[in-house]
């Protein structure tokens, strides 16, 4: 198998993004499915300008896509970024950010934009 080399500005683009708390946590949430800003503002108890912020930067950078749905815009990963298998394995190891998106959901704060 042949392994993937990324360019160095690239890598560096990408962790510097990663090297903010916030950014990482959104990456974290949006790992394995998508989110709409308004659960982001409930799970990271930050305004909504101050998430879309962090989110444009994401985007801006190719990290995220985003789907508008109506007046909604959902997040989630772009898997196909070069950058991608770098960020996955930084993501496997903090703790799963997943829990917060379970706990909103348990709590029927898990806001359903559709």
């Amino acid at each position: 198998m042949e392994k993937t080399v990324i360019e160095l500005e690239d890598a560096a683009k990408s962790l510097k993004l990663l090297g903010d708390k916030t950014r990482l946590t959104i990456l974290g949430l949006i790992k394995d499915s998508e989110c709409c800003v308004c659960e982001f503002v409930e799970v990271l108890q930050m305004s909504q300008p101050s998430v879309s912020q962090h989110l444009r930067k994401l985007r801006d950078a190719g990290l995220v896509k985003e789907q508008r749905r109506g007046q909604w815009i959902f997040y989630s990963m772009n898997r196909s970024h070069e950058t991608y298998p770098l960020i996955l394995h930084i993501l496997e190891q903090i703790p799963d950010q997943q829990e917060k998106l379970r706990a909103l959901e348990q709590e029927g704060l898990r806001i359903q934009c559709d």
